[in-house]
């Protein structure tokens, strides 16, 4: 069960994603919760930026596949609709968002990181959408927002071959705007924040 822990950091909301297994998954509570504190983020007079970040093993994972098998087609439909907002809330936000990513950034979590207005990273981060692979793809427009990053043909490997970039990689793609140490990290989005728009604390 994926949880999100809020903090306020200075004049900096954080926003962790927590699960017991230290793998995040984005499932339909998730995703709303998500979409409440944007919503928070840009109601609130007091709050300059949101640094979201992830668990110890991953940012994000993408969606539970095992509650995506359980939804009817309208669920499903529903569930994808829902995401896609959520992800435009975060990229329209008038107060700017940045990803901490630590571990593992795959599919609907890279989608989620790609929302975001800057991108940081741990030396041992992976970013990719394995679905490519697989014949599928995510339903929420991380597709379209990779390209804009890293440029259509970056893009396109990406998603046709399920490519993993390390850190290293994803910054020299202008992915990530800078890599630092997990205990680190925070500090590091904070700096990026205060360039993305907002007002480090």
């Amino acid at each position: 069960m994926t949880r999100i822990e809020t903090s306020i950091k200075g004049d900096v909301l954080v926003a962790r994603l927590e699960s017991e297994d230290g793998w995040p998954r984005l499932t339909r509570a998730a995703m709303a919760e998500i979409g409440r504190i944007v919503e928070r983020l840009g109601a609130s007079e007091n709050i300059s930026g949101c640094v979201l970040a992830g668990g110890r093993k991953a940012f994000a994972v993408g969606a539970d596949i095992e509650e995506i098998r359980r939804l009817t087609a309208i669920e499903a439909h529903e569930f994808s609709l829902a995401g896609q907002k959520t992800m435009r809330a975060i990229e329209n936000c008038r107060k700017p968002v940045v990803a901490a990513i630590c571990g593992y950034c795959m599919g609907g979590g890279l989608d989620l990181a790609l929302a975001c207005r800057a991108r940081v990273a741990t030396p041992d981060a992976v970013m990719a959408h394995p679905g490519g692979a697989l014949g599928i793809l995510t339903g929420w427009g991380g597709t379209q927002r990779l390209a804009k990053v890293v440029g259509r043909a970056r893009a396109k490997e990406m998603l046709l071959t399920g490519r993993r970039l390390s850190a290293a990689e994803a910054l020299g793609w202008g992915l990530v705007a800078r890599i630092a140490e997990r205990d680190e990290l925070l500090d590091a989005a904070l700096r990026t924040l205060g360039g993305a728009g907002g007002r480090a604390a």
